[in-house]
């Protein structure tokens, strides 16, 4: 297995010294990335994710801990003599140069040959679909065009690994999500170790083969986007990924008792004893709206987004529990607040947490 180990970080620790004292960016993180792999470092900002991207760039070199490339340690060595690229928010194109000689000065600076220079500049503006912008200058190009430049620089000299540090973020909603199917589809094509960072959970569900959740320096969850929505570890998680309604229960038997009284089903309610205080994690969508037996509800108010209407509900004792909807054609669903229904919840969607 350690053959298909891209980077292995190591108890990672970085403590900077500041004037309120030591501030702990990075807390023993251990990680292991695979071999062409997309793997995204998800968390708000001040987590520790960019710290981490920048200990394996080498831009920063860890307090503690090792960080290792194909299984050779290089914690000490500079930027430079690592076959690692990284992608920044801001493009740092040179204003003066042409698109092609934008790519092609990284490759001249590490003495390649012209005609390899020439030929690898050809592929990767290809790559990108940038070939007939080629002589253009960078303020010649859109935002998203000056985004494919820069990746098209970093995958020229084929480093082994890709950091891209919140790339998409200047850019607006309908070129970000276009972007991220051209990333995905570069990675593919290329087979390059990708690690991306972003606080965006909708890039890192749609883009990435795993994902690691942090937060104050220390990773919490790692797995595919499909475990980390549906299976998240604690609260935080829950409520980083996607929206999520939280109920307070008590383990009663192999259900929860709600502070209503009434018992649900749950998974996870094993882990923990009898009457033990619990919280609930139960997403929108999996919320059921209707007027057969389940549990009393009043409708407080419908928030209506296009393709889904957002329904906000008062259980009996006064919790709040938000159900998404998909709106009919006609945009209304019938309900108005003070409306009362039943409430239900898709086999498997009660998730059982630390209270």
């Amino acid at each position: 297995m350690t053959n298909n180990i891209s980077v292995d970080v190591r108890s990672a620790r970085k403590v900077y010294d500041a004037t309120s004292g030591t501030v702990v960016a990075l807390d023993s993180v251990s990680v292991q990335i695979r071999k062409g792999e997309f793997f995204t470092l998800l968390g708000p900002s001040g987590c520790g994710k960019t710290t981490l991207l920048r200990l394996i760039a080498g831009f920063e070199s860890p307090t503690a801990g090792e960080i290792l490339l194909n299984g050779t340690d290089i914690s000490g060595k500079p930027p430079f003599e690592r076959p690692v690229n990284t992608v920044f928010q801001s493009y740092a194109l040179f204003p003066h140069l042409t698109v092609r000689q934008n790519i092609s000065f990284g490759l001249e600076m590490l003495g390649r040959p012209k005609d390899e220079v020439a030929r690898k500049t050809d592929e990767v503006l290809e790559l990108v679909k940038m070939t007939a912008m080629a002589d253009r200058k960078p303020q010649q190009l859109s935002g998203g065009q000056q985004q494919r430049v820069a990746l098209a620089r970093a995958l020229a000299p084929e480093p082994e690994v890709l950091l891209l540090d919140e790339p998409l973020s200047a850019l607006d909603l309908k070129l970000r999500k276009e972007m991220q199917h051209e990333l995905k589809r570069l990675q593919l094509e290329t087979g390059i170790t990708f690690i991306f960072v972003t606080h965006d959970q909708e890039e890192a569900l749609t883009m990435s083969d795993r994902v690691a959740v942090m937060r104050d320096g220390r990773i919490l969850q790692v797995g595919n986007p499909r475990d980390i929505y549906t299976r998240p570890v604690d609260r935080f998680v829950a409520d980083f990924i996607g929206e999520t309604n939280f109920l307070s229960a008590t383990i009663d038997g192999k259900k929860v008792r709600l502070a209503t009284g009434d018992t649900v089903a749950a998974s996870g309610v094993e882990a923990h004893s009898e009457g033990a205080a619990v919280t609930l994690a139960i997403r929108p969508e999996q919320v059921r709206v209707d007027d057969k037996g389940g549990l009393a509800a009043t409708v407080a108010e419908t928030v209506y987004f296009g393709t889904d209407t957002h329904l906000h509900l008062t259980l009996g004792d006064g919790s709040e529990l938000v159900a998404r909807l998909q709106s009919p054609p006609s945009g209304e669903i019938g309900l108005s607040p003070g409306a009362k229904v039943s409430v239900s919840f898709t086999e498997g969607a009660v998730q059982v947490l630390e209270h």
